[in-house]
């Protein structure tokens, strides 16, 4: 007799890797068609914000247009310059796609999956009655580390591209974009720190568990929220952060000398960020899938069947379009900084102002007030309102310099004095005199 299934029972632990095998690959897939669709709604949402029409052309209201930039891309002549570092100048655009492919493994997309639900009696047949899974990639005890550890390495694609293409100008894109985001990494790295000492936890889960029963982070840290999603866009290279490209002074930035599909993996790359810093500031922030920011109320269950892990999954992925349109529409609507104002943000703003926070919640959790966060933060915008006026400036490099006798600088008797005190002023002859004849 054939033994079945449910006598060769397997391990929870396997039963965890096979499901998180399954999260990675679908998941995987989903970030990839959702970047190519990204790019369409930024074209589309920019046409709407400039009163235009966007794409329209290709497929029913436009929707195969990301195949045919995708086909466009292909067909591109993949042209190396004279002069590069081969090798690095090949190896620099994986540096910027695989750390985004690697990091959102550690997102929770729906809470406990109970494999008792599984419909056709699989449940059954493949002997995991009474089983549970958590529907993320990786169940890790430091996945806030990884994730951070992960993006990180970023910033050798862009400093690779940036040297190895024999040019001054993607030389010098590549060193702002490389000292952009080392130092916004510093806040953002403060920022995660507050949220961390309220949950206790590393543990994605855990900290999706801590804002069930308080309330969204969102609530409880808005400066460190708003902190965040800044240097989320800093990170990403995305407007106003975007010094890195410059197109009026660095033509492309460090990847100014790349075609073909070396280029579109940049391009890739740019929104594969973009889709898991969304993510990963949906778990920080706004309760990952849970729909209830206060701290009291009904929530989803954690836990249930394949229904209830779909309706999670959905809020998950709504929470990070709105998040990605929202950094859209920011960079249609905001300037670019200019690079000393943009380091100056980081050094002489968020990170004190990050400090601060992180220096907050420490004195809030050691007195067990963690419910009472959004009070400290509350006492911390107005303690900057109060201290701003007298912190050490530097002068203004915009300040206006006023054009005597403009309508904006109009003269006034006594403002000035026309005469001259040179002699040959005052000669009249076409051809004036030799000085001391």
């Amino acid at each position: 007799m054939t033994p079945s299934l449910a006598a060769t029972s397997l391990s929870p632990v396997l039963i965890q890797v096979i499901a998180s095998c399954i999260v990675i690959v679908v998941m995987l897939h989903v970030i990839l068609l959702g970047c190519a669709y990204c790019i369409m709604l930024e074209r589309k949402l920019s046409a709407w914000m400039q009163d235009r029409v966007g794409p329209n052309r290709v497929g029913p209201k436009g929707l195969l247009q990301p195949i045919a930039d995708g086909i466009k891309f292909i067909m591109k002549e993949d042209y190396n310059p004279r002069g590069v570092d081969l090798a690095l100048f090949r190896m620099a655009p994986g540096f910027i796609m695989v750390p985004a492919m690697i990091a959102f493994v550690i997102i929770p997309w729906a809470g406990i999956l109970d494999l008792s639900t599984l419909p056709f009696g699989l449940a059954k047949t493949l002997g995991v009655e009474g089983m549970s899974v958590k529907l993320t990639g990786a169940d890790v005890n430091v996945g806030l580390i990884y994730l951070i550890a992960a993006a990180s390495l970023s910033v050798y694609g862009v400093a690779l591209g940036g040297w190895a293409s024999n040019s001054k100008y993607s030389f010098l894109g590549g060193l702002r974009a490389s000292a952009q985001m080392i130092s916004y990494e510093i806040p953002m790295g403060l920022a995660l720190l507050a949220v961390v000492l309220v949950a206790g936890t590393v543990e994605p889960f855990g900290i999706i568990e801590s804002q069930r029963g308080q309330g969204w982070n969102l609530l409880h840290q808005p400066i460190a929220a708003v902190i965040f999603y800044a240097c989320m866009l800093a990170e990403s290279n995305r407007a106003p952060f975007d010094m890195a490209e410059a197109e009026s002074e660095l033509v492309g930035g460090y990847h100014t000398e790349y075609s073909s599909m070396k280029f579109a993996i940049f391009f890739l790359g740019e929104y594969f960020h973009m889709v898991t810093g969304a993510a990963f500031f949906t778990l920080l922030f706004l309760g990952g899938f849970s729909i209830n920011p206060l701290p009291f109320g009904g929530d989803l269950p954690l836990e249930g069947g394949l229904g209830l892990m779909l309706i999670q999954w959905l809020v998950v992925l709504g929470k990070i379009t709105f998040l990605i349109a929202f950094a859209m529409a920011i960079r249609w609507t905001l300037p670019r900084f200019r690079f000393d104002q943009l380091m100056r943000l980081a050094w002489e703003g968020m990170i004190p102002t990050s400090l601060l926070i992180v220096s907050m919640t420490a004195v809030f959790v050691y007195m067990d007030w963690t419910a009472w966060t959004w009070l400290g933060s509350l006492g911390c915008i107005a303690l900057i309102y109060l201290v701003w006026p007298y912190l050490p400036r530097q002068p203004n490099p915009n300040r206006r310099i006023g054009l005597i006798g403009s309508r904006f600088s109009p003269l006034h008797d006594g403002d000035s004095m026309a005469q001259s005190s040179d002699p040959l002023a005052f000669v009249d002859s076409p051809v004036p005199p030799t000085r001391g004849a």
